[in-house]
């Protein structure tokens, strides 16, 4: 929707992976986006940015001052062994605020809620996402399972184990299915709750098009790459135990890791009606398509591209 003048939204995690790739499609709907983060960088020719840290409440006020709308995209598990409790006290805080700043709507991107006991980092996301919704201030939660794209932690902790094992020991709970969807369709769909009618608020899962176990996505992952990695199914390996792959194959931060793993015991799927029955027609992304894409846009270091291409060669070998 384009407006004949600019209404102000604050986007919070600016600098993150979705906030890059959201605050341009916002700019093009035509809202006026005032860009948040604990260290604003110098802002270029035409940006707005302003300081806003949720473990100083302080902050919050000025940030949203003169905001019709705010997105909420703070996530604390890099930062501190105790961050479900910041998450969740940050998720108030910012609430009272936006209630006080007369916000019409937050839009919040969470998890998805397993078909059983949530994980830590899930019942965190869970947990930020009711105590907005709780704030007096409508908000659309959406919750999305792995979101694909070259940034995206928990896509390149598959995208290692895929691409860098050249035999895989698959425990039974890589049965588990999820439906991971690409990044452009999540910022198609933060955009999208900005402009639906107020009456739709609440919680909303985030499906992408297809239900895949995750031993399915790490498979086709790696025939993307054009590898065939050899595969031993065993039953007894619990998520926490196969996390500790993790050490010898990501790059990712393994702590990090080692808590997106844990989520993966139960299904992440959507239940009933899910946002895109809400929403104006989509065209979600394929995986496949999704998975070329952020390959195709990864950066890779030399070290990194002899050592899977030697990978390569040997389940070429192996198939």
């Amino acid at each position: 929707m384009h407006r004949s003048f600019a209404m102000k939204v604050l986007l919070t995690g600016a600098t993150g992976f979705v906030g890059t790739r959201l605050a341009p499609r916002l700019i093009a709907d035509g809202w006026s986006v005032r860009r948040a983060a604990r260290h604003p960088p110098p802002a270029r020719l035409g940006e707005e940015w302003v300081q806003l840290d949720v473990d100083r409440p302080e902050t919050m006020g000025p940030a949203l001052a003169g905001c019709r709308a705010a997105v909420y995209l703070v996530h604390r598990m890099a930062e501190a062994a105790d961050y479900e409790v910041r998450e969740r006290a940050a998720a108030v805080a910012f609430g009272a605020a936006a209630l006080a700043a007369g916000l019409e709507r937050i839009v919040y991107l969470g998890g998805v809620e397993p078909s059983g006991p949530p994980s830590r980092h899930l019942r965190s996301r869970l947990e930020t996402g009711a105590r907005l919704r709780a704030s007096g201030v409508p908000t659309f939660e959406l919750r999305a399972a792995m979101i694909i794209g070259p940034d995206s932690l928990s896509f390149r902790i598959v995208r290692d184990l895929a691409c860098r094992l050249p035999a895989m020991i698959l425990p039974r709970w890589l049965s588990s299915r999820s439906q991971p969807i690409d990044v452009s369709d999540v910022v198609h769909a933060i955009a999208t709750a900005l402009e639906l009618p107020i009456e739709l608020a609440g919680a909303w899962d985030l499906p992408g098009p297809e239900t895949l176990t995750a031993k399915e996505i790490l498979l086709r992952i790696a025939r993307s790459r054009g590898m065939r990695p050899l595969v031993v199914d065993v039953p007894v390996l619990t998520p926490h135990l196969s996390s500790l792959w993790l050490r010898l194959v990501t790059s990712a931060d393994y702590k990090v890791a080692r808590e997106l793993v844990d989520g993966l015991a139960n299904d992440l799927v959507a239940r009933g009606q899910s946002f895109w029955d809400v929403a104006p027609p989509h065209a979600l992304v394929p995986f496949d398509d999704a998975v070329r894409r952020a390959l195709g846009a990864e950066a890779s270091t030399p070290t990194s591209r002899a050592v899977e291409h030697a990978i390569f060669r040997l389940s070429r070998h192996t198939a």
